[in-house]
């Protein structure tokens, strides 16, 4: 681990949402979809760096339910992308004892990218080491929209009663189960949204906003994020 961090308090989990491709490829004159394959690659270089610095669960929020309004041609390009990583850079990441697992709703994506997403998330269950979520095709709004209506069926069902329905309860029934919530959320590009992001999930989560574009975003950029984290005074509802 980096000596910087001795003594400070590593977050358990980190999610981000990878901002600012488009404009960082804007910045140097190249298309947009060059911004893209550079945070595609990115997202694989950060993996090491992450489980290098003692993070445990890293979830990258990389293609939300609200992109599909983007021009047909950079969806289709993220989606090629995305293929690609899931056939080659994130089994290379999985041989390195990662375990690759994906939060979204699935059914809009090709049958193509829905096997290889399976087979990476089976291949790699076992593995015990960073635990990697890629959000493709998720809202957050959307994620509770689907529990719910799986809640109902149940309920109609007689699998469940409306009391058995508690904070545990919707937990384990997102897409998120058996993942800790994140203690840090970084979003890149200057923005300061969450942007229908693990809305559940974060509200107790530190958020931490940098103008980096997420194809520049790396060891460095994360250390000030984890140093800033140190910085905060978390102590939940217990202030006096």
């Amino acid at each position: 681990m980096d000596e910087r961090l001795n003594g400070l308090k590593i977050p358990t989990h980190v999610a981000v949402i990878l901002d600012g491709n488009g404009r960082w490829a804007k910045g140097k004159g190249l298309p947009r979809t060059m911004g893209h394959v550079q945070g595609a690659k990115n997202i694989e270089d950060m993996m090491y760096v992450f489980d290098e610095l003692g993070v445990k669960y890293f979830t990258a929020y990389a293609f939300s339910t609200e992109n599909w309004k983007r021009s047909e041609d950079e969806v289709n390009a993220i989606m090629v992308l995305l293929k690609n990583h899931l056939a080659a850079g994130f089994k290379k990441a999985a041989k390195n004892n990662v375990r690759i697992r994906m939060i979204g709703e699935r059914t809009r994506l090709s049958k193509e990218i829905q096997k290889l997403i399976a087979d990476l998330e089976e291949d790699t269950k076992n593995n015990t080491g960073l635990q990697f979520q890629l959000a493709v095709n998720y809202g957050s709004r959307d994620e509770i929209v689907r529990m719910m209506r799986d809640t109902a069926v149940k309920i109609k069902e007689g699998i469940i009663l409306p009391e058995d329905i508690n904070e545990k309860y919707i937990s384990d029934n997102l897409d998120t189960k058996d993942i800790p919530d994140p203690d840090l959320m970084i979003r890149t590009s200057g923005e300061q949204r969450i942007s229908n992001y693990l809305l559940w999930q974060i509200a107790y989560s530190e958020l931490y906003f940098t103008p980096c574009y997420w194809p520049d975003f790396n060891k460095e950029e994360l250390i000030k994020a984890i140093v800033e984290y140190n910085n905060r005074d978390r102590r939940y509802g217990n202030a006096k």
